[in-house]
Parts: C-alpha cells; sequence; structure tokens
C-alpha cells in the first residue's frame, strides 16, 4: 500500500473526526430504484444513500441515470458485496478495476467492503462465507485490503460479518482479528449492529460485551438492518441477515449504546429486499437522527453538570 495512503488511513483510525466534514450526523438508507420518484419529491435532509457497487459495474444505461440523480443531491456510500477480501484465492484484477472506476465517477463519501469471502478457484459463490481467524487468514486479509486501498486511492471501511458457523481452528476472537487489521492496513471500520446482534444469538454470545471489545475509535460507518428468524436442524432459533423487515427493539438499542460512546457517526438502514414504502424508510432513518439527537442533549446536560459542579467544588 502507498505509503501516504496507509499515513492517511492510520492518522484517519482513532480520530474524534474520523469522518468527513459535516459527515458524522448524516444518516441514510440503501438506494433502491423503486423509491428513485419519492426521494427526489421528499428526500432525506442531511441524508446519504448506499449502493452495492456490482449493480452499477455497466458502462451506461437506466443504472447509472438513477444514481447520478442522487450522487447531484446527496453524498453516496459505495458497497461492495462481491471482493471476496477474505478468500484464499488473490483478488479478481478486473473486479478491482471496475470497483476502482466506480469510487472514481461517483467519488463516494465511503467505500466499504465485507470481511468475507465469496469465490474460490474461479467458482463465486452468492453468499458472504465466514472464514477463520488465524494468523494465515490475517496476513491474506490484510494483503488484499492493501490492495483495494492502493487501487481506489484511499482508505475503505471493512465490515463486520453476520455468521452462522464458527470455525474450530480459529485462534484469535473475531474482534481481536478485526483489531488487527485496522491496525495493520489502517483500513476504518464499519459497524455493522445488526451483524453483531444475529451472530451474538446464533452462537450464544453478548452482543454488549463484543461491541465493549471491538475498536469503536476506527468506526467510520454503522449499517443497522431487520433480520428473519429460522430454526437450525436441532430446531434452535437461528436469525438470518435478510434486510427484509425494520430494525428491531435490541438492535436500537444497541445503537444507543454505541452511539453514547462514539459520538454521532454517519448511520445507514440497510432494507433490501421486501421493501416498504418510501416513508417507511425514511422514518427508520430518522429514527436513528433522535437517537443521535438524544445522546448529543445527553452530552451538553451533563457537560454543563461537570463544569457546574466543577465551579461549586472551587468555590
Amino acid at each position: 500500500m502507498n505509503a501516504s495512503i496507509r499515513s492517511a488511513a492510520t492518522h484517519a483510525c482513532g480520530r474524534s473526526d474520523r469522518t468527513a466534514p459535516g459527515a458524522a450526523g448524516l444518516v441514510g438508507t440503501s438506494f433502491k430504484h423503486e423509491h428513485l420518484a419519492a426521494i427526489l419529491e421528499d428526500g432525506l435532509q442531511d441524508g446519504f444513500f448506499e449502493v452495492h457497487a456490482e449493480n452499477y459495474m455497466g458502462a451506461g444505461g437506466p443504472p447509472h441515470r438513477a444514481l447520478n440523480a442522487i450522487r447531484e443531491r446527496y453524498p453516496v456510500s459505495l458497497h461492495g458485496v462481491c471482493m471476496s477480501i477474505g478468500g484464499p484465492d488473490g483478488l479478481d484484477a478486473r473486479h478491482l478495476a471496475r470497483f476502482s472506476e466506480l469510487v472514481a465517477r461517483y467519488e463516494p463519501a465511503f467505500v466499504s467492503e465485507h470481511l468475507a469471502w465469496s469465490s474460490h478457484g474461479g467458482t463465486f459463490f452468492n453468499d458472504l462465507l465466514p472464514l477463520p481467524y488465524t494468523s494465515e487468514t490475517l496476513d491474506k486479509v490484510c494483503e488484499h485490503i492493501d490492495q483495494v486501498q492502493e487501487a481506489i486511492k484511499r482508505p475503505m471501511l471493512l465490515e463486520n460479518p453476520s455468521t452462522y458457523v464458527a470455525f474450530a481452528s480459529s485462534t484469535m476472537s473475531e474482534t481481536a482479528f478485526i483489531r488487527e487489521v485496522a491496525r495493520r492496513t489502517g483500513c476504518g471500520l464499519l459497524l455493522d449492529v445488526n451483524n453483531v446482534f444475529v451472530s451474538a444469538v446464533n452462537h450464544g454470545f453478548s452482543p454488549r460485551a463484543w461491541l465493549a471489545d471491538f475498536p469503536l475509535e476506527c468506526v467510520g460507518e454503522i449499517h443497522l438492518a431487520g433480520y428473519s428468524e429460522q430454526q437450525d436442524d436441532e430446531q434452535q432459533l437461528l436469525l438470518i441477515d435478510s434486510h427484509d423487515s425494520p430494525v428491531t427493539a435490541q438492535v436500537w438499542a444497541l445503537y444507543r449504546d454505541v452511539i453514547a460512546r462514539t459520538g454521532p457517526v454517519p448511520t445507514l438502514i440497510e432494507w433490501d429486499s421486501q421493501l416498504p414504502v418510501w416513508p417507511e424508510l425514511r422514518a427508520q432513518a430518522m429514527t436513528a437522527r433522535q437517537i443521535v439527537a438524544e445522546q448529543a442533549t445527553r452530552y451538553v446536560s451533563e457537560s454543563d453538570a461537570f463544569h457546574a459542579e466543577g465551579v461549586d467544588h472551587e468555590a
């Protein structure tokens, strides 16, 4: 990775202003073409929209016309889903080139990918698959992130996964693995709070304990979404990160905890299937904004109380 890019990325991780000026309070949603007319008529003030990069890798046509209409009015988050950052094979050079062209074309506010793999031996699997947390995997993930950041000439954000199985071969925790990736590559992190809750239920750990060990100082964006409930082969509850329903009360509660520790962070509502009407999706983003505002009010109140106590003590 180019030294200047690594320096900029490393400097960004850990700063209180780790997002672009004015971006910290942004809230947004997934962009779906079905919502375009409604967004243009009644959009999202101080908002942003996320698209999956792979849907825009053609040269032109309706997808780009729609995205251009959004980009003229709002910041955009470019979210990759097929890079296979965690795969054992090398990155697909053609895919990386198309991804880089999109970054240059739309100059997105945020660029992100998943800590997962989706291809092996020339075969692509239409899924975001988990990986073992070992030193060998760590080296490969860091190598791939360096390649991506070198290609796009800027730091990227890495998203924590939702998982349904775990590897017995793992030698470190997920949070330790992610922390080391951020340290070695200088990438930022995209914290998906729904993924944390889904994985916690599926594997039987505490989501709050997981978050307490996560490097929140490197988080440049937050995702929230809905999940669906299924049963595994032993008739035990299994949560699926389905992005097809509203954010649940449990996930909102975790989000409040995170914002209480981080302050405002750009937050996006993911909703990819069984789409609601635009006002319903917009309302989800406004709920996130309200939570951020509540925390900001609390900061001011606690700060005023602290200073008042200090004055009284000195008197």
